[in-house]
Order: C-alpha cells, then structure tokens, then sequence
C-alpha cells in the first residue's frame, strides 16, 4: 500500500519573505530581472507585487542589467568558449537590452575573441571527414557557426587552422 499524499497547492509568499529569497537568489550570483520575475511569479505573487520587488532589487543594487550582461558575456566566452552570436542570442532570451548587450559584448577582448575562434577551429579540424579539402572546411565552418562565431572571421580561422595542419 502507498503512502501518497495529496500534494497542496503552494500559499503565495508574504512580501516580505519574497523580497527576502529573490535577494538571497540575486546575492548568489549575476540574474537578469527575466530570472527574478520568473522566480517571484513561481512564489505565487501577482504581477503588481513582483514588479515592486524588482524595482525594489534594482534601487538596493541587487540587480543590475548591465553587470549581468557583462558578467554573462564573459562567462560564457571564456568557460563555454562562446561566440558573440550565441551569447547575444542567450542575453536576448533574457530580455536584456540591446545598450547592456553591447556592454556585455565589449567586454571581450578582440585578440582573445579570435584566439578562441582558431582554438576551436584546430581542435576539431582532425576529426572533420571529408573527401576534399572543401568538403571539410564546410563541416568546419558549420560547426564553427554553431559555436556563435561570426563568418567573416570564421573564414579566416578555418584558413589559419588549415595552413598551421599542413593542408
């Protein structure tokens, strides 16, 4: 015999303990207002509560769009090994400005932006199959594109890694 109970439904929180817990969630790490709409929402608060909360986190400084995008640009560029296309993709999905999306995105070194490109490029390169040299810097690209990296500079990449592998 099972022992299930009847789950209950959730009793919204009291103001004051939401604030609390999106403060906690924002101190934990970077969180686009989107996250902490969504999280308040899931507390059982109505929408006029929720968009006081956020203007609320927003004037104690516990969220803040441009930090965010900064932080979320750099992190995916140099633990993911993102490109600008896919990280602007991501910050949009947040809602994120298109002013914070640049702010976020110029904080990605050029140098170290192609840098990452080229990696990626040479590190997959033996693994692409092909029965031409054509064949195989499509596939290359392909996936390069995937990664959110920008064709023009792809192009040249896919160049690079062919001549450093002696193709």
């Amino acid at each position: 015999m099972h022992n299930f109970q009847a789950r209950k439904p959730k009793k919204p929180l009291d103001l004051k303990t939401a604030k609390l817990k999106a403060a906690d969630f924002c101190a934990y790490q970077e969180r686009s207002q989107q996250e902490v709409r969504d999280k308040l929402y899931a507390y059982g608060l109505h929408e006029a509560e929720v968009e006081d909360i956020i203007v609320d986190l927003i004037v104690d400084g516990f969220i803040n769009e441009e930090r965010f995008a900064k932080a979320y640009a750099g992190g995916k560029f140099r633990v993911k090994g993102w490109g600008r296309r896919k990280i602007m993709q991501g910050l949009k999905q947040h809602r994120i400005s298109e002013y914070c999306i640049n702010k976020g995105l110029a904080e990605i070194d050029a140098s170290d932006y192609y840098n990452t490109l080229l990696k990626h490029a040479e590190k997959k390169l033996p693994s692409v199959k092909g029965d031409s040299d054509y064949i195989v810097k499509g596939k290359l690209m392909q996936f390069l594109v995937t990664k959110g990296f920008e064709m023009d500079l792809i192009r040249d990449a896919v160049e690079e890694a062919f001549l450093n592998q002696g193709h």
